[in-house]
């Protein structure tokens, strides 16, 4: 095993890493640590070449110990795909779009929660909860169930509805409640103390940032283990972002990437940017966002608490937080359905808002290699209905 303790993320403080953990002393979220030189010297591109594509592949920088086997639901590794189409349009390079809406449960949720549902198995806990906007609970849910575990969901009213059936489909106690996600995460929090649940939270465990740090080390290995000039993500409690920046680390000191890194842009909508707030003004932490707002409901996340790691992420990367208005959303998951035939999620829609917004703006150049991230099925979430209504009877297809 190559773990060799937890830490927290703020303090530095050391935790045992074979005991169950939230957040550390400080309130903060605890990541996982590697004997690195030790995976360096067991790990090289050309074994994880010769390795089966998946998430699983990177069992040496992953926390599940050896003999442990992962609750799996078929965690493949996702495409990158460019979007030529809006490239011809903006005048620019096409961005890569990692599609993550391709992996089980249909969001890059289920990264997180394989990881995070694997180590709670291997710990023996029965009974697992968390707050959630859309897919985490679903992710969740079919991973307990694969586990044999009880799942708790609480949702915020303005949830997709079919979000909220999909993580019922699977089993879990599903509660749909006013106000949103970092309220209802204080009563999970309140039942985790109680003793009722472990609480799977956002950063409040330390094992979800360590599933979705594998979009990093997928996209190294996909871009020729060197990594794009950009990457633009949809940040609300920013694990993926977060998670990146520490795969990105942990790559160099194994020797498989040299210091490059990429500028991280953390996408937010208007309605709901408390990242974009804090990183303009200077701030290492982020004030709650009141009355969040936005059709993208995976971002609307009014307060984070690992606020302070997103911020260091952006900033150590000469990054940028970036705000994008409701209607450039819309615009841009239309736009990539017409010109390039994938249909985005609205997080996802985001994204591809934010790139034109840092094109305007000049942070980022039109040459530039550009990865977004995609992070759910588009088909997931209401669509518009433009379709026409004809009566076969009296139709005529040269009038169609």
């Amino acid at each position: 095993m190559f773990v060799t303790h937890l830490e927290c993320s703020l303090t530095g403080e050391r935790y045992d890493a074979g005991q169950v953990h939230n957040l550390s002393r400080a309130g903060r979220p605890l990541l996982v640590r590697y004997d690195l030189d030790a995976v360096r010297a067991a790990l090289s591109r050309e074994t994880i070449a010769g390795r089966p594509a998946g998430m699983w592949k990177w069992r040496e920088l992953l926390p599940l110990p050896p003999g442990s086997e992962p609750v799996s639901l078929g965690e493949i590794e996702t495409p990158l795909i460019p979007l030529t189409g809006l490239a011809a349009r903006e005048g620019s390079a096409a961005p890569l779009v990692k599609d993550e809406g391709r992996l089980p449960t249909g969001s890059f949720k289920a990264r997180g929660l394989a990881m995070a549902v694997s180590m709670a198995k291997h710990f023996g806990i029965e009974r697992i909860a968390l707050p959630t906007n859309g897919n985490a609970g679903a992710a969740l849910a079919a991973y307990a169930a694969a586990a044999g575990m009880r799942t708790t969901v609480i949702c915020p009213a303005e949830t997709p509805l079919l979000n909220v059936t999909e993580t019922a489909a699977y089993g879990a106690d599903v509660y749909v409640a006013d106000g949103q996600i970092d309220e209802c995460g204080r009563l999970i929090g309140e039942g985790a103390v109680a003793g009722k649940w472990f609480d799977c939270s956002t950063l409040k465990e330390p094992y979800r940032a360590e599933g979705k740090k594998v979009m990093g080390l997928e996209l190294a290995e996909q871009l020729g283990w060197t990594l794009p000039d950009a990457i633009f993500y949809p940040t609300g409690g920013g694990t993926g972002l977060i998670g990146m920046w520490k795969a990105f680390d942990e790559l160099e000191k194994a020797g498989l990437i040299g210091p490059e890194r990429p500028r991280m842009i953390a996408v937010q909508a208007t309605g709901c940017a408390p990242m974009v707030r804090a990183w303009e003004n200077g701030d290492e932490f982020a004030e709650r966002w009141e009355g969040a707002a936005t059709m993208a409901t995976g971002i609307r996340v009014p307060k984070a608490v690992g606020d302070f790691l997103i911020l260091r992420a952006v900033r150590e990367s000469g990054g940028a937080a970036v705000a994008v208005e409701e209607e450039a959303i819309a615009a841009a998951v239309e736009d990539a359905a017409r010109h390039d035939g994938m249909l985005l999620c609205p997080e996802g829609g985001a994204v591809l808002a934010g790139w034109r917004a840092a094109l305007e703006r000049g942070l980022v150049g039109r040459n530039e290699r550009v990865v977004l991230f995609n992070c759910a099925a588009g088909n997931k979430y209401p669509l518009p209905d433009r379709s026409k209504r004809i009566a076969l009877a009296t139709a005529n297809a040269a009038e169609l």
